[in-house]
């Protein structure tokens, strides 16, 4: 016998949504993606007001080219996949908009239901 793989957290179906290319458990609906303009350690990757089905790990201080961040790691909590970052603090008062923001990288989301 298989069991069913269960997320924690269902998306609304009529939503276009994120969802992981590894799993296909749901991370963000469109309607939380901030902008689609960053850059994660693998290649491009979208920045997420808020995202589900992921665990966090610890926070570390990071340098990149946009300025020092506490930054902790996401993985999706139904495979264990690194999926990008949560951005926990930012020293640099212009990069304060993305505390508390989420980043995954494209090479682990698909998008799921409702694209054209």
């Amino acid at each position: 016998l298989t069991k069913a793989k269960t997320f924690q957290a269902y998306l609304d179906s009529c939503h276009r949504r994120y969802s992981c290319v590894h799993c296909r458990a749901h991370l963000a609906n469109h309607d939380d993606l901030i902008s689609k303009s960053f850059q994660g350690s693998q290649g491009r990757a979208y920045l997420f007001n808020s995202v589900v089905n992921v665990g966090c790990g610890a926070a570390e201080e990071r340098t990149a080219a946009d300025g020092a961040h506490a930054v902790a790691d996401i993985y999706c909590e139904n495979c264990h996949t690194t999926l990008g970052w949560k951005y926990e603090q930012a020293f640099e008062l212009s990069q304060k908009y993305k505390e508390g923001k989420f980043i995954i990288e494209l090479s682990h989301m698909i998008k799921d239901n409702g694209w054209d």
